[in-house]
């Protein structure tokens, strides 16, 4: 029985930093932060306010998420947000972005964040926009 439990403890001491080594290739090798979370309230007319959540776990002084923007389906790009520093210490972080002019026809919107080095990608957010 003592045997087994040696064998079953070596074999999760094995298994805990291979994982821990694969999470953090992950990381590294991310391309682009993700928008994980977009919360959005109407500020009058066809004017709406966003709340944004973005996750860039390779957020450091040399490259970090540097901005996100409010599009259409299509692409049509309605507001954007630039982001001046990076967030190391703040995994995920959110920030919000006001007064964005959507026409009355658009009923849906995707939120997209923006990597300093590759540009925009990474996992979108899709928004309905609340009355319409």
């Amino acid at each position: 029985m003592l045997s087994r439990i040696r064998i079953v403890a070596f074999a999760i001491i094995g298994v805990i930093p291979m994982a821990v080594a694969a999470q953090a290739a992950d990381q590294a090798e991310q391309k682009y932060p993700d928008v994980i979370a977009a919360k959005v309230r109407t500020s009058g007319g066809n004017s709406f306010d966003f709340d944004v959540t973005i996750s860039s776990p390779y957020d450091t002084p040399r490259r970090y998420a540097d901005a996100f923007r409010v599009t259409d389906r299509d692409g049509k790009v309605y507001g954007e947000r630039t982001l001046f520093h990076d967030h190391a210490s703040e995994q995920p972080f959110t920030r919000d972005l006001y007064a964005v002019k959507i026409p009355g026809t658009v009923r849906v919107v995707v939120v997209q964040g923006r990597d300093q080095r590759f540009g925009y990608g990474g996992k979108t957010v899709e928004v309905s926009l609340p009355g319409r």
